[in-house]
């Protein structure tokens, strides 16, 4: 149990997947306007990311490294993560319409978005068991919603201030975003 809790801990605060290892950049900064938005993208990432992780575990320990397909490994988890997403757009648009229009709009982007593509990479090279896999993603992916919201918080809060004309956007988001990171990294000690 404690191990679990150790995965959850570093994967949400002290690794976080934005903060730490720079992945998932493109949503955090693109979809980080608004929290509602930040909120529908954290969770249809959370379901895309733990269902990714489980089936591309089960390929790696089943079909690629049973017949020495290593190498294949990126190729075979990009076309895995597309195909996932297509088919749940697809299975939500005809069961859930509700849902589908909700996290629709996130759909798309989840398929370019290489935070779920490198918690696949990195359960792989960490040679996680399938339990830990799922845990590690969930928590990676709960991470990333909780990095989107308070950015999404923070950026709320930057349309009011008075930021000189020139850092107004993108340039106070990234300084800003730089800060949260040094933020997060003080929970790497403990």
């Amino acid at each position: 149990m404690l191990e679990y809790l150790s995965i959850i801990f570093t994967a949400i605060l002290a690794n976080n997947i934005v903060f730490a290892q720079f992945l998932g950049i493109c949503p955090f900064i693109g979809v980080s306007k608004n929290m509602e938005s930040a909120f529908g993208m954290g969770m249809a990432v959370t379901f895309v990311m733990a269902l990714a992780t489980a089936v591309t575990w089960l390929l790696q320990h089943f079909v690629l490294l049973p017949f020495g397909l290593g190498y294949i490994q990126t190729i075979v988890f990009i076309l895995v993560i597309a195909v996932l997403v297509q088919m749940l757009e697809i299975v939500m648009k005809k069961t859930s319409p509700a849902l589908y229009s909700a996290l629709g709009v996130f759909l798309p982007l989840i398929t370019t978005n290489c935070a779920v593509l490198g918690v696949a990479i990195i359960v792989a090279q960490k040679d996680f068991g399938f339990i830990h896999s799922l845990v590690y993603a969930i928590a990676t992916a709960l991470g990333f919603a909780l990095a989107l919201a308070i950015f999404a918080g923070i950026r709320t809060q930057l349309e009011l201030a008075d930021v000189p004309r020139p850092m107004r956007g993108v340039p106070i988001a990234l300084i800003t975003a730089g800060i949260l990171a040094m933020a997060f990294m003080g929970f790497s000690g403990i």
